[in-house]
């Protein structure tokens, strides 16, 4: 089941051809995207994806996205979704053709959860991490990286998953040469020791996690203390439980840690995805 809207309010066949092989977004990567979870038809923090596809469109300098556009094309998606429960949207926006007159290539996309994702979910995940190459004010430094933006350009981040296959674990935690963490290639990282969950900061480059915030906001209001700071990798060895999290991956455990057992934080997964549900 998938469902394809455009930003002019119609529908499209999701099996028919959409793009023009000369869209910047395909030959170059060069756009942007979000993925929203959507649960019994309500979207999940859609305001904050929204912002942030903004705050990426003004890293990159593309046009600034028609929020009213990709609202009315959500709103199709989820209008005429007939799939399962749970179901994973796709905002994505292009820098259009390559040569044409500036107009960017926008849609929606709705797919179902994978069923990876899903066992994931109730499992856990075992991680590896990997260096990055990202060091503390290089965002501020060199803007033309583009840290912090959700581009299209995840070639790396798919690349560092294939080197965690490899290496006989399912996931990556980035993290700079000097052993600070960062994010995995595709959710944000949580650390959590007695009743404090800590997350890296975006200042380091890394993108503002939606799920983390909203899980930090539910946290802070049942009493737990909420930190944004640095956290060093090998800190990750000896904390109560360690997490990614993201839309799609809700709140999931890393319970092996480049081959190394982690403390058993089943409990405590529970415990926060219950937190993470109650913000709904």
């Amino acid at each position: 089941m998938r469902v394809l809207a455009l930003l002019d309010g119609t529908l499209a066949d999701p099996d028919a051809p959409l793009l023009r092989v000369d869209d910047l977004g395909l030959v170059r990567g060069d756009g942007i995207f979000e993925t929203i979870l959507v649960v019994d038809g309500k979207p999940r923090e859609l305001d904050p994806h929204l912002d942030r596809l903004a705050r990426s469109a003004a890293i990159l300098e593309l046009p600034e996205p028609d929020r009213a556009a990709f609202e009315r094309a959500t709103s199709l998606v989820l209008d005429n979704w007939s799939g399962g429960a749970e179901m994973a949207l796709k905002l994505v926006y292009t820098r259009g053709i390559e040569g044409g007159d500036g107009t960017p290539t926008g849609f929606a996309l709705g797919l179902p959860i994978s069923a990876k994702v899903l066992a994931q979910r109730a499992a856990g995940i075992s991680a590896v991490t990997l260096d990055r190459g990202i060091e503390p004010g290089l965002a501020e430094r060199a803007p033309w990286l583009l840290l912090g933006a959700k581009t299209l350009s995840y070639a790396v981040n798919m690349a560092a998953l294939r080197e965690a296959e490899r290496r006989g674990a399912e996931e990556v935690v980035f993290t700079t040469s000097s052993g600070s963490v960062l994010e995995g290639p595709t959710s944000t990282l949580l650390a959590v020791n007695g009743r404090t969950i800590t997350t890296p900061p975006a200042t380091l480059g890394i993108l503002p996690g939606t799920t983390q915030a909203a899980l930090f906001r539910a946290a802070k209001r049942e009493g737990w203390t909420v930190v944004v700071e640095p956290i060093p990798a090998a800190d990750l060895h000896t904390a109560d439980g360690v997490f990614l999290v993201s839309s799609v991956r809700k709140v999931t455990r890393v319970h092996t840690l480049d081959g190394k057992p982690l403390t058993d934080a089943s409990a405590l997964a529970t415990e926060l995805a219950d937190l993470y549900e109650s913000e709904y």
